[in-house]
């Protein structure tokens, strides 16, 4: 049941930057595909737009940010049914991905600690050539009182 709502979440509040104060999801995000959500893991592809392109044609690095960021929150959604804010957050580029290339991307809870704390990790791989990594997201994230109504 969790993980329904965060396939709904993902695919139709955030991808369309709604409720109003997530309005830069519904740019970041487009046409988001949730391939998978079960307990604790979220696996979605996602083919790259024109307009989240750098100046060299590549996914920009806010853009990617924004994606894991959303991720890591609905990998958590799949089990709490809460939303969740990001308290630390890296991320690692190991790649590109290009102008109308299809990614891979997937979210794991992986820790939880004391209290509302929980640890997220997010995998962006090619879907073609092997699967490369494109990028690796950490993130500790916190839980907040948001309205059911939101998620």
């Amino acid at each position: 049941m969790a993980a329904m709502k965060a396939k709904r979440w993902l695919e139709g509040k955030v991808t369309r930057g709604q409720p109003d104060w997530r309005p830069m999801e519904g740019l970041a995000m487009p046409d988001l595909e949730v391939v998978l959500a079960e307990e604790g893991r979220i696996l979605c592809r996602f083919v790259v737009p024109k307009h989240l392109s750098d100046g060299e044609g590549n996914w920009s690095a806010g853009a990617v940010a924004t994606m894991i960021d959303d991720i890591a929150a609905a990998s958590i959604v799949t089990r709490t049914r809460r939303i969740f804010v990001s308290v630390d957050f890296s991320i690692s580029y190991f790649s590109t991905a290009v102008i109308e290339e299809e990614v891979e991307i997937e979210g794991r809870l992986v820790g939880e600690g004391k209290g509302k704390l929980r640890a997220v990790e997010v995998k962006i791989r090619r879907t073609g050539g092997g699967g490369e990594l494109v990028a690796l997201g950490r993130q500790w994230m916190r839980s907040v009182d948001v309205p059911q109504s939101k998620i």
